[in-house]
């Protein structure tokens, strides 16, 4: 398999579901400013839309949206306990934070980054943000990850959204709770092995 990857932005998430299920991949780096791999590829030649994650399978067949990469790692490997199983109720738990991390967390991110959109916009996004942080903050509890006794691929993503916030202003010490959940997956062999893949720490 083939993760095609920019350092870290969304494709940290399953990059770092691929290592803790302990399988077999390769990295290809994807300059997602200028669409190209390295070596100078056009990479929407791989990928029509342009982005990351994009998991290519070893027949050829590209699957491209992180949710949806992250359940097929979390599949291939259930031993790995990244997703419980289909059909179960926790299952279904899980589906809805990757839904409510892809939309209301990781999209909501977009115009805060999109330098022509207008500063109250901004300042208004910036609180819609904080305000849903807030909620992951109340549902997390005392609990140490989002669905069951597990680490998931949910975990992964929402670790992957925590790390953005000083880019945007956001002040994770804000969020207590928040802040000692990502120094606890921060400090997952696996997490620190994929964060130095990618450069993010020596």
């Amino acid at each position: 398999m083939k993760l095609y990857y920019s350092p870290g932005v969304c494709s940290l998430s399953p990059h770092i579901c691929l290592r803790e299920a302990g399988l077999d991949f390769e990295l290809v780096k994807v300059d997602i400013k200028a669409h190209t791999l390295d070596g100078g590829a056009d990479y929407f030649q791989f990928n029509p839309n342009g982005y990351v994650p994009m998991l290519e399978l070893a027949h050829g067949e590209r699957i491209t949206e992180g949710p949806a990469i992250v359940q097929y790692i979390a599949d291939l490997a259930p031993e790995s306990r990244l997703a419980p199983p289909p059909g179960s109720l926790d299952r279904t738990r899980l589906q809805s934070w990757l839904n409510f991390i892809g939309t209301e967390l990781h999209k909501g991110y977009s115009p805060l980054f999109n330098p022509e959109a207008n500063r109250e916009f901004k300042q208004w996004q910036k609180q819609r943000l904080s305000d849903r942080y807030s909620w992951v903050a109340k549902q997390l509890g005392g609990r140490e990850y989002l669905v069951g006794e597990a680490f998931s691929c949910a975990d992964a993503y929402l670790f992957t959204t925590l790390g953005w916030m000083g880019f945007v202003g956001l002040d994770l010490a804000t969020w207590p709770n928040l802040k000692a959940y990502r120094e606890r997956i921060a400090a997952r062999p696996r997490v620190q092995d994929t964060l130095r893949a990618e450069g993010l720490i020596k």
